[in-house]
């Protein structure tokens, strides 16, 4: 089994196309064609990490943080990030990150949170926008049942908590085959009158490539006809932060307890408390507060992330609490994620999840 096998499965869950543009997730150092021999998951990479590696015989690192974020000019090892990379190429250790792609995906880092929460009717809190494309082709009666399932297994068509979905419409399409053509029905130099169906769906545009790629393997004509129109429709299976209810509403000093006891933390950092109990919850790993406002239209009690800045705190006034657990704290979660997802897929692969607290931060 190759690296890149390993890594196809973690960009299933959370294709690179929904890192934000600022991010730098995927490959940072390595060979994805190498032989896989083990797999170890953390959240940041240092040296003592790449030491771990080496001696379980793991090369590959899957990080949630890219230890790559800025561009480089030299690899001199001046840094822990030039040394990390140095001594990755040395031991050939793939170095591989899922940051915001794993922070926007359907099922990754914020869903994990809401799952140790117990949360209800969970669902993306500001859906990406600008991500959907409708897509429309015709095809011949007797083929739009396979073109229909080649496309909807490619992307299309999933909304919600629904897929396969499509509008269809019975119609005529019309042709003629040139000199050079090879016509699936027709004669040459004949216009030809067909009986077809026009298929509509939706497409993420992370999946455009995909589909259209399904659609002409599968197509019966020499030269398919589709159309890719953008809309302004919401994706709501992917982007940021998760909204979700308790089971039960609870005071707030209670839920404040709750995370304490979850996540195992020293301490909870919130805002005033407003005497009102807690049933909906937003919740956004690592730094989350640029969802406040989103969160307050949302109508959402409280908002947990990692960190926010000091006037944070000030600026939510009583409109909802908002509840830090430290960075590294909302994050932790990813290292059993990684191991969930790879190993579904591959239950026999050698996988660690990294004995290293990496979190910078320290408590007295």
């Amino acid at each position: 089994m190759r690296i890149k096998d390993i890594l196809q499965i973690m960009e299933t869950l959370a294709p690179l196309a929904l890192q934000e543009k600022y991010d730098n997730s995927g490959i940072q150092v390595g060979d994805q064609n190498r032989e896989a021999t083990g797999a170890l998951f953390c959240i940041d990479v240092t040296e003592d990490v790449i030491d771990e590696a080496i001696s379980l015989k793991c090369n590959l690192i899957i990080a949630h943080h890219p230890i790559a974020f800025k561009s480089f000019k030299s690899l001199t090892g001046r840094n822990y990030v030039e040394r990390c990379m140095i001594k990755a190429i040395k031991n050939d250790i793939t170095l591989y990150a899922a940051h915001t792609n794993l922070d926007n995906a359907s099922g990754g880092v914020n869903f994990k949170l809401a799952q140790m929460l117990r949360l209800d009717n969970v669902k993306i809190l500001t859906p990406k926008k600008n991500a959907l494309l409708k897509f429309i082709t015709t095809v011949p009666h007797d083929h739009a049942a396979n073109v229909r399932n080649a496309i909807f297994n490619a992307g299309a068509g999933h909304i919600g908590n629904y897929d396969s979905c499509s509008y269809n419409l019975n119609g005529e399409g019309t042709f003629k085959a040139t000199e050079g053509a090879d016509p699936h029905v027709g004669e040459i130099g004949e216009l030809h009158f067909e009986p077809e169906v026009r298929i509509e769906t939706v497409v993420p545009l992370i999946k455009k490539d995909e589909v259209i790629r399904a659609l002409i393997a599968v197509h019966p004509y020499e030269e398919p006809v589709f159309d890719l129109y953008p809309i302004a429709n919401e994706w709501g299976q992917a982007g940021s932060g998760i909204t979700g209810v308790l089971p039960e509403p609870i005071p707030e000093q209670e839920f404040l307890y709750l995370l304490k006891d979850i996540f195992k933390l020293h301490h909870v950092n919130y805002s005033r408390l407003r005497g009102k109990d807690i049933r909906e919850v937003a919740i956004c790993g690592g730094s989350g507060a640029f969802l406040i406002g989103d969160a307050i239209n949302y109508g959402a009690d409280v908002l947990v992330t990692g960190e926010a800045k000091y006037n944070d705190f000030y600026d939510v006034e009583d409109k909802l609490l908002l509840a830090t657990i430290g960075h590294y704290e909302s994050e932790i979660c990813t290292k059993e994620l990684f191991y969930d997802v790879i190993s579904k897929k591959y239950p026999n692969f050698v996988m660690h999840l990294s004995a290293f607290d990496s979190n910078p931060v320290n408590y007295l």
